[in-house]
């Protein structure tokens, strides 16, 4: 029986055998040890609705008596209740009543020993008096207390419970995209034909975040009317007269062409309408490279924040686009911080194969980078999407790679799968996004209707980076 033993880790056994009434004895003891993590008090709080920021907030726990973030009391008291329902008595326990002083606080990373000692029986009614200690690794008594449980009078021996997984789904690297910006100015925005609600309240908050300073473009009276219908104060913000959206594009455009604006945003207008205006060779804002878009997803089942690219312009990318796809991936990432981006090249299959021509063309970008032909990254490919973003999986198929496991940048081998792509990830897998239009004179910022605030603020977050990166050169020249 594990009733005179310890349990460590996270107290799992794989058979659960209970200790009766009878078979219980005075001075019988059973113990239980655990880490305190921030999954833990992340967990703890969401069970037990105690938010308090002492347990969950550094900068809140820093000013407190204990000047950092501790567990919750309750926490090692319910590591007395995992010793008495799993190991002494275990199945079939019944609490029926508690006590419990708090000595000390807990913090992160302090393993917690909680103990229960037998020190009295009551046969009438089956009840065991338990005294109950718990201490920290270095001895210390963290929390005292009593307990009395109805011990179970039949004996069990069955297997333990399978308990699910669990999989913390955190929003904090988006967070960390937009501190990225705090010391930045804000960015002159153009945005195209902010007519509706969604589309003009997305380019006020991006305002109000200091991310955008919003030149709004579209008819002024419709722009002034869903601002009073909205509750939205636009009265600082400088607006440009357009009769409808095509003319909107066209003078978001001009004031991007002019150096009047360093960005471009997509209100309400349909997408193809604003890249029409962008990509027009005599008054659009078209450079050498080609026009691409990059989707940034952090998924929570992701280490790191993952670029997918072209889910949204290049509809049937050829060889020659997707060097200009590629490339603008590689400098968007560099502009995010990865000193040297990892690039997998999606196909069907991790093999050349002929007959699917983009794995053709994959062959030929890996080339192509070791040619200096692309720069700044490692590429390899193609790799199916499994082996791709798992090591395991590229290990199982004998795959020896640089990148395969660990990828910054996911090159789709056409819109139709990098779209899909996206939208599995955010839908099924809880991804939030950003996406932002590269390859012109300016960031391009296209909004949905769907996104949300988090992810409207995250793109112009993007577009302020890629802004303030295009000023860098400009700035060494005056420098000169």
């Amino acid at each position: 029986m594990r009733a005179s033993g310890e349990a460590s880790g996270n107290g799992a056994c794989a058979v659960v055998e209970n200790v009766t009434f009878d078979e219980i004895q005075i001075g019988q003891s059973a113990s239980l040890s655990r880490q305190l993590t921030l999954m833990d008090v992340e967990l703890f709080a969401t069970v037990s609705g105690n938010i308090n920021p002492a347990h969950l907030d550094p900068k809140f726990a820093a000013d407190s008596r204990f000047q950092k973030v501790i567990g919750p009391g309750m926490w090692s008291g319910s590591l007395i209740s995992g010793v008495l329902g799993t190991y002494l008595p275990g199945a079939g326990s019944l609490y029926a009543g508690q006590s419990l002083q708090f000595r000390r606080p807990v913090g992160l990373g302090d393993i917690v020993t909680a103990t229960v000692t037998v020190i009295e029986k009551r046969p009438a009614k089956n009840v065991v008096v338990f005294d109950c200690v718990c201490t920290n690794q270095d001895g210390e008594i963290v929390v005292l207390g009593t307990a009395e449980v109805v011990a179970p009078t039949q004996k069990v021996v069955r297997p333990a419970h399978e308990l699910p997984q669990i999989q913390m789904i955190r929003h904090d690297k988006h967070d960390a995209l937009l501190a990225k910006c705090d010391e930045l100015p804000p960015v002159v925005t153009a945005v195209a034909y902010p007519c509706d609600a969604s589309s003009l309240q997305g380019a006020v908050e991006a305002a109000e975040a200091g991310l955008i300073e919003p030149i709004l473009v579209g008819p002024e009276a419709l722009i002034r009317k869903v601002a009073a219908a909205g509750g939205l104060d636009i009265a600082r913000y400088r607006i440009v007269d357009a009769a409808h959206s095509r003319a909107a594009a066209a003078a978001a455009v001009a004031l991007a062409r002019t150096g009047e604006a360093e960005a471009v945003m997509k209100g309400s207008l349909h997408t193809d309408e604003l890249m029409g205006e962008v990509v027009k060779k005599e008054t659009g804002l078209r450079t050498a490279s080609r026009i691409s878009h990059v989707f940034l997803m952090n998924v929570p089942t992701y280490s790191k924040t993952l670029l997918i690219t072209d889910a949204a312009i290049n509809i049937y990318p050829t060889l020659e686009d997707k060097v200009h796809i590629v490339q603008n991936a590689i400098d968007l990432a560099k502009v995010l911080g990865v000193a040297t981006p990892r690039v997998a090249i999606l196909s069907a299959v991790e093999t050349i194969n002929p007959k699917i021509n983009t794995t053709l063309e994959a062959a030929a970008l890996c080339k192509m980078a070791d040619r200096g032909q692309i720069t700044g990254g490692i590429l390899d490919g193609p790799l199916a999407f499994d082996n791709a973003i798992s090591a395991e999986a590229a290990r199982t198929k004998g795959i020896t790679s640089p990148v395969a496991g660990q990828p910054d940048i996911l090159l789709a081998p056409d819109l139709e799968a990098g779209n899909m792509l996206v939208k599995q990830l955010s839908f099924l897998a809880n991804a939030d996004l950003a996406g932002i239009v590269l390859g012109a004179k300016v960031p391009v910022i296209l909004t949905s209707r769907a996104d949300n605030v988090r992810a409207r603020l995250a793109s112009c977050a993007v577009a302020s980076l890629v802004a303030a990166a295009k000023r860098q050169p400009k700035l060494a020249l005056a420098a000169e």
